[in-house]
């Protein structure tokens, strides 16, 4: 790079970072960015712009709110405590799977997102929606966000920043590989990563108190990886009418997760491959409804949820092949507030598949399948799964397709909706069924390269759904209710690259069709708490080799509701700028800004949406 270039490059970083400040009063997040390595901007790749949040260290869930997939409604911020819904669903229609396995919170389903590992040690996510969640998603009826294991690589990285609202965090993540001499095929890999962050919080008594700490130990073969892993976090954080929707609650909650896991996938024959993932996990949450005056109301509860799972696919030949997956799991609870605490689950799903080539460059995929899901506590649930594929693929490697769809799928509740618990701040219904989802839908993909587009239209039908309500008959109640719903929706989502700006967008229209049959229910919290009409737009620009600009936005319509006390349109911004200095190599500046324009919209009805985050800081590679 000459003279010329450079000083333009650190002119255009001093006035970006300049600016950046400058919106202190409108926010600032911070993003990671341990992460070039990762895929650029693109559908079924990384999704969105930013990889480091603003308002604490990194986790698989940062930045989700902008994925073209997921609506994330975060009380605090998306790392404290996010409800995690794909395409008009609630929280707990939605799985997070690492590896073969889903990890399910069986208390309430809020605690789904809490995975005490380092984004280092995973890929980017998938999000499987229509059939591919009916094969591998586990009690979760409308998507799954899956993970895999990454492969170890040498090297690491030191975070350090701070910003406003009396923001620092700090964070180190190292790693080193190796061979066997008596096995060179075969490689060895250990991988450590500590993080923590505090704050007071973007609005009064929002303040937080993180930390994590990861490790792994990884064993590649010629055709395998295993991958023995352990984490644990833990989080502090407040929020006023965090729940329950009334700010004069100014609630807290403590918690602690460890996670253990081994996880082993093998390949073999021809484009065949099983994966094996066994996990423990242990959930303690301490909720706190009013933090000046603990013993008003509290409660503990101490989850612990194994499992054992198997997935995989495998080639007969080159017209045939069966997908699979089964997964078993046992959950246990001890609670100070709920009954009925403890469970057994098994799915079984078997998918055969069948290609039928029309000439060289078009073929027919057919596959008809089915899922098994039982309880010790429930009635079993046969779910129907089966699509059929047309793909034409060229010689310089664009494809076009087309599919129609149609699924099923089935989950139980939790245990804080289905236990016989009467009135206070969560009432529960001891009734509630099993809940069931049929999908319908009819999608495209093109790939041309240096720009994709893909889109979906869909119908679902969800029946006995659970869902929390309110009454303003009785305004201090939320009440788990089950409610049948049919939702019909439209997913568009496009990525371009050029020479020095990568990008992404999508648009999703929702409407739903609701029947609780109740006259006196007069808002949800969850079910009916969606956007009519969603536009994000995710940019990376590189002007040079010293400078990176990244940007997310997302612009909502949301559906009304009576509890929101804010507007019902929102448009959220998040800016990170990195500079990287040419004498030191390694070195980044970064600034980052969250909700630049301080829009006060209200994620959760009834609950204080959060404002603005303005962080710096500086990372170092090796």
């Amino acid at each position: 790079m000459n003279r010329k270039s450079f000083t333009s490059c650190a002119l255009l970083a001093l006035a970006l970072s300049s600016a950046a400040f400058a919106q202190q009063a409108a926010t600032t997040e911070v993003e990671d960015t341990n992460n070039f390595a990762l895929p650029t901007l693109v559908i079924h790749g990384q999704e969105v712009a930013n990889l480091r949040p603003v308002t604490t260290y990194e986790t698989p869930v940062s930045n989700l709110e902008f994925n073209p997939r997921i609506d994330f409604q975060s009380r605090n911020m998306a790392e404290a405590q996010g409800d995690v819904s794909i395409r008009g669903g609630i929280f707990e229609n939605t799985g997070f799977r690492v590896g073969s396995a889903t990890l399910i919170d069986p208390q309430t389903g809020h605690y789904s997102a809490e995975l005490p590992i380092a984004p280092e040690m995973l890929t980017t996510p998938d999000v499987l929606v229509a059939g591919d969640n009916a094969l591998y998603g586990f009690n979760s009826t409308v998507g799954t966000i899956s993970y895999g294991w990454s492969q170890i690589q040498d090297g690491g990285s030191a975070t350090l920043g701070g910003g406003d609202h009396d923001l620092n965090f700090q964070r180190l993540h190292h790693a080193v590989t190796g061979t066997f001499a008596n096995a060179e095929d075969w490689s060895w890999g250990a991988e450590i990563e500590t993080s923590r962050s505090e704050s007071d919080g973007t609005i009064q008594y929002g303040d937080h108190d993180f930390d994590r700490t990861t490790g792994r130990v990884q064993l590649v073969g010629p055709n395998s990886q295993t991958d023995f892993f352990a984490g644990y976090q833990e989080k502090k954080f407040g929020w006023p009418g965090m729940y329950t929707a009334n700010t004069a609650n100014n609630e807290s909650e403590n918690l602690k997760t460890r996670l253990y896991s081994i996880n082993h996938t093998q390949n073999y024959a021809e484009e065949s491959l099983w994966e094996l993932s066994a996990y423990h996990r242990r959930n303690t949450d301490h909720f706190v409804l009013k933090r000046e005056n603990p013993s008003y109301y509290q409660a503990n509860h101490e989850t612990k949820v194994s499992a054992l799972a198997l997935s995989g696919r495998h080639v007969i030949n080159q017209q045939f092949a069966l997908s699979h997956s089964a997964q078993v799991a046992a959950d246990e609870i001890d609670s100070s507030s709920l009954k009925d605490t403890s469970r057994s689950y098994v799915k079984v799903a078997l998918l055969p598949e069948y290609r039928y080539d029309l000439n060289e460059s078009e073929n027919l995929t057919f596959r008809i399948g089915g899922s098994y899901d039982d309880t010790n506590r429930d009635d079993n649930e046969l779910s129907a799964i089966g699509d059929i594929t047309w793909k034409r693929a060229h010689t310089n490697g664009n494809s076009e397709s087309l599919y129609l769809s149609y699924s099923e799928g089935s989950q139980v509740p939790g245990y804080t909706a289905s236990s016989a618990v009467q009135g206070g701040p969560f009432a529960s219904d001891s009734n509630l069924d099993r809940e069931t989802s049929q999908n319908l839908e009819l999608g495209t993909h093109i790939d041309r390269g240096f720009w994709k587009l893909e889109g979906a239209i869909f119908y679902r039908w969800d029946n006995d759904l659970v869902d929390w309500t309110y009454s303003f008959s009785d305004p201090y109640t939320r009440a788990a209710k089950a409610v049948d719903i049919e939702t019909f929706g439209v997913e568009l989502i496009a990525s371009k690259r050029w020479e020095t700006i990568e990008a992404i967008a999508s648009y999703t229209f929702l409407d739903k069709d609701e029947d609780y049959g109740d006259d006196a229910i007069d808002a949800s919290f969850y079910a009916l708490n969606y956007a009519n009409h969603r536009v994000t737009l995710g940019a990376i620009w590189t002007p040079c080799e010293v400078v990176q600009v990244r940007i997310d936005n997302e612009w909502r319509s949301q559906e009304d509701n009576a509890l929101r006390g804010s507007d019902n349109e929102a448009l959220f911004t998040h800016i990170g700028v990195s500079v990287f200095p040419p004498q030191v190599d390694g070195l980044e500046l970064f600034v980052a800004v969250d909700n630049a324009w301080d829009d006060d919209y209200e994620e959760v009805p009834g609950t204080p949406g959060r404002s603005d985050q303005v962080s710096i800081g500086a990372t170092y590679r090796w």
